[in-house]
Formats: C-alpha cells, structure tokens, sequence
C-alpha cells in the first residue's frame, strides 16, 4: 500500500513538473518583442521598444566617418531618419546581419540633388567570426562603413527580438 502511494505521488510530481515545463516554453515564446529601434549616435546606443517600454539597450559601434549623417555611397556614416528592418542575413560576414531600409524617399533626393549615389547596405550586425574575441572591446572606435555593430551574442539577441517590418529611427 505504502509502495502504491508513493508511485501516486510520484506521478503527481511528474505530471506537476511537465506542466511548469510546459508553462515555462510558453513564456519563452510569447516573450515581447521590439516594435520600434532607436539608435542615437550621439550616446552610441541602440534601444529595442516594446509598447513605449525599453526591453533593452546596447552600447554600439557606427560608422567610421564621422557624426555626420550619411549622404552619399563611400562616406561611411551611419544614416539618420526613419527607416524599417527590411530583411534578416543570417549568413551575414558579420555574423548576423538585420538590414536597414536606407535609403528612405528623403535620402534619393538629397543625393539626386547632389550629383552622388546614396549608397545603401546598412545594417545592424555583429562582429567577423575572426575579430569575435574583441568582444565589447569593439566598442572603443566607430569602425563600421556606416552600420551599427554590436557583438556576437547581442546580435543572437536582438535577432530573435526584431522581426522584419519593426521601424527604426537613427537620431544624430
């Protein structure tokens, strides 16, 4: 009798035990998800927006060529101005890449003003496989052709928060 109720409590705990499991997948999966980016290149920082709430904020790399915006192919700047993430590289040389829909309406015509091509492949990514070790290190020097770089893991991360389609604003 003793040995049949403590395979009752037994199963009671199984079962008790697979449905915090369960529980705990669902949660995993129903996690919030960014729906707006803000990068402020004055503070080098990248926020992820849930509903108006910060779900996190990263330090970040941009580009190399100064504070300005960027106008032109070549000038290596981190754009400003209202953009979306418009695809996902998960092949990126950069070991994961979200696309930036630069450049917007705004950015053609001031370059078709100019005389110059706006440029484009603007993305938030990761750091090269062989400069991974850097880690936070990056962060040191804006070394990027005019991204937003953070390191591996964080690009893991903000990956799996972004879906394509989320708006970014890059604010000077």
């Amino acid at each position: 009798m003793a040995h049949r109720k403590r395979l009752g409590n037994s199963g009671t705990l199984l079962v008790i035990l697979a449905l915090c499991a369960v529980s705990w997948a669902a949660d995993k999966s129903t996690a919030a998800k960014a729906d707006r980016v803000v990068i402020v290149k004055s503070t080098r920082t990248l926020t992820l927006l849930s509903h108006g709430q910060v779900l996190k904020t990263y330090k970040v790399s941009l580009g190399r060529g100064g504070s300005g915006a960027k106008s032109q192919a070549g000038d290596r700047e981190t754009p400003e101005g209202e953009y979306m993430i418009d695809s996902k590289n998960a092949h990126s040389r950069f070991h994961r890449a979200l696309h930036i829909s630069y450049p917007n309406a705004r950015d053609r015509e001031r370059a078709r003003k100019q005389g110059t091509s706006p440029g484009g492949l603007i993305e938030i990514h990761g750091i090269e496989e062989k400069w991974a070790w850097v880690g936070s290190l990056h962060r040191q020097v804006n070394w990027t052709a005019g991204c937003i770089a953070v390191t591996n893991p964080e690009i893991e991360e903000i990956w799996s928060l972004v879906p394509t389609g989320t708006p970014v604003e890059i604010r000077p």
